[in-house]
This record gives structure tokens, sequence and C-alpha cells, in this order.
């Protein structure tokens, strides 16, 4: 990526939408040579107990620095994609944007359409790249400033920033620790545009793997799997959605749990142990110690806490 040698700055519009895109766009807002003219990002929704509605982190960021807000349901329609074209845009970022870029709305800005993704591309194209590189035990993960094609996360890489996880991390601060990284290489992004440019390669087709989108199902601890990975399910989606454990007639959301290569006899799903060190389950491989949970309804507690109200569920 390189531009133009006449362009001193650049008309930028940001489209993101969670935690995870406010610091490519403060990234944009900081930059000397970059002119934010609008940001798009998901429209207000209701969440939480109340339903109340909400506006994304994005939005937030953007009011608070005195930028215009667009939030369209879709980019899809005609009157959207004509509003975004009369903005005049010379690069459009995108950061976890959620709503689907159609090519006319790709090929708008003059120096192109690119992408911060919370993967080392092909590795985890898709909704929860984050989530899945846990999950499946990967002990490295990055950024990918990209270059945005209608197939989903397939365009070239222009630059990447690798990171380890760490074996105790969970997704909010693997999330919270890529969104800076993304930013950082936004940033080297852009200076590298208006200096000597940077190569972009095409990804190897023959490497790629898909994170899909987090569903219900993927949030149940199956007993019948090994222990290690119940662990890295719970890590992977704390602080949210959460591993949901089923035991003793209970549905409780988990927040922390290790895995213990112990043997045991018991069948998956076997409670074979519970005190204030944790509640230990049977899998299909080891043990796993539920450390802290939140039963349905209340606060999160650790093991000691909740036993002292449930442990009649547990033969107490």
């Amino acid at each position: 990526m390189k531009f133009q040698p006449e362009s001193h700055s650049l008309r930028v519009v940001f489209a993101g939408t969670p935690p995870f895109a406010v610091p490519s766009l403060e990234a944009l807002v900081a930059h000397p040579r970059c002119d934010v003219v609008a940001v798009y990002t998901q429209p207000d929704r209701a969440s939480g107990r109340g339903q109340q509605t909400q506006a994304s982190a994005v939005k937030a960021c953007a009011l608070a620095n005195g930028l215009m807000v667009v939030q369209p349901p879709t980019l899809r329609e005609p009157e959207a994609i004509e509003a975004l074209a009369a903005l005049r845009p010379d690069l459009l970022v995108v950061a976890a944007y959620g709503l689907i870029l159609p090519q006319r709305v790709i090929d708008i800005p003059t120096c192109g359409t690119i992408n911060v993704h919370a993967s080392l591309l092909p590795r985890w194209r898709g909704a929860a790249p984050i989530q899945r590189a846990i999950m499946a035990g990967d002990v490295l993960t990055g950024i990918t400033i990209m270059r945005v094609v209608v197939a989903l996360d397939a365009g070239p890489v222009i630059l990447k920033r690798g990171t380890a996880i760490a074996a105790d991390e969970v997704g909010g601060t693997l999330s919270e620790r890529l969104a800076v990284l993304g930013a950082e290489a936004l940033r080297s992004t852009l200076d590298a545009g208006f200096g000597e440019g940077l190569d972009e390669a095409a990804q190897d087709e023959t490497a790629v793997t898909y994170a899909r989108k987090i569903e219900r199902a993927d949030r149940d601890l199956v007993w019948t799997e090994s222990a290690a990975a119940l662990a890295r399910r719970v890590r992977a989606l704390n602080p949210a959605p959460l591993a949901i454990a089923e035991l003793a007639g209970l549905s409780l959301n988990v927040w922390s749990a290790t895995a213990l290569a112990v043997p045991t006899n018991a069948a998956p799903g076997t409670v074979v142990q519970a005190d204030g060190d944790g509640i230990a389950v049977a899998t299909g491989d080891g043990v796993l110690r539920i450390t802290e949970l939140q039963p349905p309804g209340k606060r999160r507690m650790s093991a000691r806490e909740f036993l002292n109200g449930y442990r009649r569920y547990f033969g107490g």
C-alpha cells in the first residue's frame, strides 16, 4: 500500500462497533495526516436486563471526539451507498464493523478499503477469531491489516503483527491486547503509505481456517470432551458470553476453571469433589475444576461462596 505522492492528508471514513475497534479509531484521530470525516457504526441496540438502548463503544468514542456518526442498518441500499460516496473518502478503515460491505462500497475510497483483523490471516477468517484461537489452543495470534475484498477476510495482506497467547489468558484480556496492537499496526500502515509503502501479499488459500460466530451451543461444556479443551472454552468465552455448565440440575455460567490431568473412573459429568478449592467434574479425559461461577440471577462468585448456598445440590 502506498498513497499517491500528492496526498498530503487523507479523508478517512472509519467503520467499527465494539470496544476492540476504539483504539484504531483513536489512532486515526491522532494521526497528523488523517482527517476522519465520518464514523460508521451499527445502530444502537437494546441490551442488558432492562433492555435499554445503548450506543456502541465506537459511537461513544466518535461523539467524544466531535466526529460525525452514521448508523445505517445495512450498506446494501442505494441511499446508504450514495451517502458514503458523498463524503469523498480517500480511505475506508474497517475494524469489527459487523456489516457486510458490498463491492460498490469497497470501491468508493480512492485509496481503497482496509481492515484491522484480529488474527494472523489466513488463520481464523470470520467473526470470532479471538475466541476460536483460544479454544483451539493456539499459542500465537495477532493482527492483520488487509485490503478488503467481497470474499470473507480473503483480501491481500498488507501488514502483520504477532503476539503470544498466555496459558491462562481469557478472551477479554486478549481482545484488549489485540485492540492496542491493531491500532499500532494501523499507524504503521498509514505511516508506510505516506512513505515508502508496503507490499501486499495474497493469502495462502491452503492454510485457511474459519472462525464462525459464537452461537448458544458453543457455550455448553460437553463433559465427554477433555478437561483441557473445556478449560480453553471457559477462557475463550470469559467475560462474555461465558461458558455454561449443567450440573446437578443447575445451569451455571462458568467464569474460570482449571484442567487437572488426574485419572478418574467416574462417568463424564460426574462431580467427583466439591469443596473450597472448586467443583471437580469428570470429563472424557481428566478432571475440570470449576473455581468461579455464577448461578442464574445471581452475581459472580467463588466456588467456596457458591457451595455455602448450594451444597445441598452436591450431596452436602
